[in-house]
């Protein structure tokens, strides 16, 4: 394992330490930081510490970088819908019901076997089971995704998602008819203390931040569109849930009563960054997939 050890000097005294590291390791990016900070695998005077530990003069700081795994997850031959590809980047429109990346118990058929396959560069950051993978989409959420082709790239994509430079606007089908037509839900959102499997608003959550607008009423549903100011898991299927309007087709945090097959109705539908390389915004959009579409219509006819 590489090892990096600092001394914190006057001039560099009561300094963010995520900050402080990141101004001495620019190859790394502050979100890799604060986890390698939280995995600890980065010691203050010999014990862990938050990123937001202020340094005191005469710190010792040890730095383990985390040794590249070999990579062994199996590439696999599967269709990708590509939106966009470069050298940096790839934006692929992800469909609805593929796991993003391998985890316990799911090895293969995820959009990272698949990408495997397409191509061998893919950033190492995120290790041997998310090689490329800046941000995730839920297994049954549909649409756009980037992923990153190298370490650079990564750690730029990275850091626009931390200081929310980056923009994800969603489209999600609601149960029942939402009162405001614009809202804001800012409410913590932490693992749900009755489930191991759920996420819940929860005091001591970490921040997160929906924006949500109605596009379209129908008779028991609700068409909106929402822009992610946070990135936090199933966050729009929390924030939804937590107000009243869960989700169509979520199997966890919708209603157990009404189902409407194995489709959930949330749709990744625009995705906005800096690019790495030419420093020029750069957007994507996708339309509706067929079985949203098609159930759009089918409620539609019954206005």
């Amino acid at each position: 394992m590489e090892q990096a050890k600092f001394k914190i000097s006057e001039e560099n005294v009561n300094t963010r330490l995520d900050k402080f590291l990141k101004d001495y390791l620019g190859e790394l990016s502050r979100v890799y930081i604060q986890e390698l900070i939280e995995e600890g695998y980065i010691l203050v005077n010999d014990k862990k510490v938050k990123s937001s530990y202020k340094t005191i003069l005469n710190d010792e700081i040890v730095v383990n970088l985390k040794e590249v795994e070999e990579l062994n997850v199996e590439a696999q031959d599967i269709p990708l819908d590509i939106v966009y590809e470069d050298k940096d980047v790839i934006v692929i429109n992800k469909p609805q019901g593929m796991v993003v990346h391998p985890a316990s118990g799911v090895y293969k058929d995820t959009l990272v076997n698949a990408l495997l396959y397409h191509c061998k560069d893919l950033s190492s950051i995120n290790g041997v089971k998310r090689p490329g993978i800046v941000h995730r989409l839920d297994k049954d959420t549909s649409g756009l995704i980037m992923v990153a082709k190298n370490d650079n790239a990564h750690n730029f994509l990275a850091e626009q998602l931390k200081d929310k430079t980056a923009s994800r606007v969603y489209v999600a089908l609601v149960h029942g008819k939402v009162k405001v037509k614009k809202g804001i839900i800012n409410a913590p959102i932490g693992r749900d203390p009755k489930s191991r499997v759920k996420m819940a608003v929860v005091k001591d959550g970490k921040e997160a931040i929906t924006e949500f607008s109605v596009l379209k009423y129908y008779h028991d549903f609700t068409l909106i569109e929402c822009h992610l100011k946070t990135g936090r898991t199933h966050q729009i299927r929390v924030h939804m849930s937590y107000i009243g309007y869960p989700l169509v087709g979520d199997p966890l945090y919708g209603p157990r009563k009404l189902k409407y097959g194995d489709k959930q109705y949330l749709h990744a539908k625009e995705l906005s960054f800096i690019h790495p390389t030419t420093k020029e915004r750069v957007t994507f959009k996708t339309d509706l997939p067929e079985y949203f579409q098609n159930f759009l219509n089918k409620i539609e006819s019954n206005n």
